[in-house]
Formats: structure tokens, sequence, C-alpha cells
């Protein structure tokens, strides 16, 4: 999908978008991240809905990678094949649980974004598409995860070599206002500085 409400444009041609009411498993990015759970085994929410869509090869790639490593920790992150989705990669990251971890939660969640991102520019992926993770079951308020979350892929796209395009597609109005509103923040402040910003009316 390429409609988006709020378009960032860096330098060196790098975009980051914020979209949504969305479906990520309907993402044409190269890549869609997964906000999995420690199992790879599959389970609700986005994680659920992307191993419905993708069919059964992404679970079996998740289950060789759980063989070997054992349960991914929390702000780590592996990489599979698509499946049936438009994206042809899927990232899978264990997301932090709102009220476990103490003072490192917020680092934690940061880190799923950075490695998420890490993943992808060392496979040479140039366009991801990020859920809002930990923001379902696991319980994260959304504007927190927002403050958290949004900081982090910027920086991360920046310092890219290979990553051109990141998005975040977010499953409702709330969630798009949240994000949307923890960048005007960090605008604000002078804390990024993009070349353009392009609004679409809802």
């Amino acid at each position: 999908m390429n409609d988006f409400a709020v378009r960032l444009q860096f330098e060196g041609g790098k975009m980051l978008d914020f979209s949504g009411p969305a479906d990520i498993t309907k993402e044409t990015t190269e890549a869609i991240v997964n906000a999995a759970n420690s199992s790879l085994l599959g389970g609700g929410g986005v994680d659920g809905a992307i191993h419905r869509a993708g069919g059964p090869s992404i679970l079996q790639e998740c289950t060789k990678i759980a063989s070997k490593i054992g349960s991914l920790p929390a702000g780590k992150a592996v990489l599979t094949g698509g499946g049936r989705l438009a994206a042809k990669y899927v990232i899978h990251t264990v997301g932090p649980v709102y009220g476990r971890g103490g003072s490192t939660v917020a680092e934690t969640l940061a880190s799923c974004h950075r490695e998420s991102i890490r993943i992808a520019d060392d496979h040479g992926i140039r366009s991801v598409a990020f859920p809002a993770i930990s923001t379902g079951a696991f319980g994260y308020p959304v504007h927190e995860a927002a403050s958290i979350s949004v900081p982090a892929a910027i920086s991360a796209l920046l310092a890219a070599a290979h990553l051109q395009h990141l998005r975040f597609v977010l499953f409702d109005r709330q969630m798009l206002q949240a994000f949307v509103g923890a960048f005007e923040k960090l605008h604000r402040s002078g804390s990024i500085s993009p070349l353009h910003i392009e609004r679409k009316s809802p």
C-alpha cells in the first residue's frame, strides 16, 4: 500500500511515512516487521495476522530458528521469508511487556526498532513497514510507545547504508495520531529536521 497520512523526506532520498488506519499484512514494502513473541511460534494480534496471511512457510522458518537459538530475547530480531505476503521478508522482533523490566523497558522497545532496521540494512533491504510494537497484548500505552519508537526508528533509518523507506503502519486513527504527534514533538524541539513534510487530508 502506498497511501500515507504524513511523509517525511530526509537527505539522501530517505523517507518515513505514517500510515493508517491500515493492515500491515497488505503492505508492499520489501519487508514488514512482526511484533512476535519470544517462542517465534505465532500468537495473536499482528503476529497471528502475519502468520495467517503469509502461510505455513513463515512458521516453518521460525521453527528452524527457534530450534537453534531457543527463545528470542526481547529487543532482538530475526529474518524470515514472507511466504504468501506481498512483502518478500518478515523481520520478527519481540517487544517488551509493559510493567516488566523496570527502567530498561523503554530501551528494549527502542532496541526492537534499531535491531529490525540493522537486520534489514545488513540484507540490503530498502523498504520496511513497522506496526506499533508492544501496544497490543503487551500493554504498552500508545503515546509512550510512540515517543520511544519514532526517534529510535528515525535515527536508525538515517544511519542505514541501504534502507531508504520506512513506514509506520498504524491499526487505527488513535495510534496514527499518537505516532504523528510524537514526530511533531520532536520536530518542534529541533531534534529532527526533515527536508520536507507532506501531509494528506484525512
